[in-house]
């Protein structure tokens, strides 16, 4: 059984986060859910996982205000 590497989760969290508002324990993701999505990159699994299980994006639901340029 393969180790997820804990770089890549810790990274994979990040983008959850910022991509859903949630973490990998919060979607209940164990490891053989992890495991289907640790050859992509963190941003790419996140997004996958996202459509996969039909989440909602956390900028949908509260837009981020726009930075002055």
């Amino acid at each position: 059984m393969t180790k997820i590497d804990p770089t890549w989760l810790e990274a994979f969290d990040k983008e959850l986060l910022h991509l859903f508002a949630i973490e990998h324990r919060d979607a209940g993701m164990d490891e053989y859910l992890l495991r289907c999505y640790a050859d992509l990159p963190p941003r790419d699994a996140a997004l996958a996982f996202g459509s996969d299980y039909d989440l909602e994006r956390d900028d949908a639901l509260w837009p981020r205000p726009r930075v002055p340029v």
